[in-house]
C-alpha cells in the first residue's frame, strides 16, 4: 500500500475493529472517514470511522491540573509518549480481487495488521459499486450517533464524487430516505444533519 498508514488493529469481529493510532497521525483521521485493512492478498476490507477516543493517563491527569505548562511539555507528551489513540470503525464491505461488495468480510482482520485511509479512487469505486447496500450496515446499531455518520460520511464522499459524478449526493440523500421511510425519527435526525452539509445550503 502507497497510503500512510493511519495504525494498526488492537481488536476486531467481523461488524468492526478498534485501531490504536500515534497521536501523530491523528491529522489524518476523521470523524466519517473512510478506512481500508488488507486481509491477504485478494482480500481487502473497507470500513468507516464512527469513534476516535483519546484516553488520559497518569501524566496527562497532572499536567491537566498544573498551571502555566511549558508548550515544549505539551508537545513532547503528544509527540515523544504513546499517548492513547484509539479509533474505532465499521465495516462496510470488502473486495475480492476487483469485485467490490457491500456485505460484511468473510473473517475479521488480525491483531496488528495495518490500517489505511482509502485514497480518492478507491472511495469513488467502492461507493459507486452496487446501489448503496453498505448504507445498512451504517444503519444496523441504534446505539450509535447515525445521522452525525451518515452526514459526516455522505460531506467527506460528496467532495470527491463531485469531480467524476456530481449527481452522488442526490442519490445517496434518496437511499437514504427510502431505507428510513418507516423510521420517522432516525430519518428526520438524518436529513437535519444532513442540511448543515454545505452543498444543501
Amino acid at each position: 500500500m502507497s497510503q500512510i498508514e493511519i495504525g494498526r488493529l488492537l481488536r476486531a469481529s467481523t461488524t468492526g475493529c478498534v485501531v490504536g493510532c500515534k497521536v501523530a497521525n491523528h491529522s489524518v483521521l476523521s470523524f466519517g472517514e473512510m478506512v481500508v485493512v488488507p486481509l491477504d492478498e485478494k482480500i481487502t476490507i473497507y470500513g468507516l470511522i464512527y469513534e476516535i477516543n483519546i484516553d488520559d493517563d497518569g501524566l496527562v491527569r497532572q499536567l491537566a491540573t498544573a498551571e502555566n505548562i511549558n508548550p515544549a511539555v505539551i508537545e513532547d507528551n503528544r509527540v515523544n509518549r504513546s499517548v492513547p489513540l484509539e479509533v474505532s470503525a465499521l465495516f462496510l464491505g470488502h473486495s475480492q480481487g476487483v469485485k467490490i461488495l457491500h456485505s460484511l468480510p468473510p473473517r475479521p482482520p488480525l491483531s496488528l495488521d495495518a490500517i489505511y485511509p482509502l485514497t480518492e479512487t478507491q472511495v469513488i469505486e467502492f461507493t459507486r459499486a452496487g446501489h448503496f447496500g453498505y448504507f445498512r450496515h451504517i444503519l444496523r446499531d441504534p446505539d450509535l450517533p447515525i445521522a452525525e455518520i451518515l452526514s459526516a460520511h455522505i460531506r467527506n464522499v460528496a467532495s470527491v464524487q463531485a469531480k467524476h459524478h456530481p449527481e452522488w449526493i442526490q442519490d445517496a440523500t434518496r437511499e437514504i430516505i427510502t431505507l428510513l421511510r418507516d423510521d420517522y425519527a432516525t430519518l428526520n435526525s438524518v436529513l437535519n444533519a444532513l442540511a448543515d452539509i454545505d452543498q444543501y445550503k
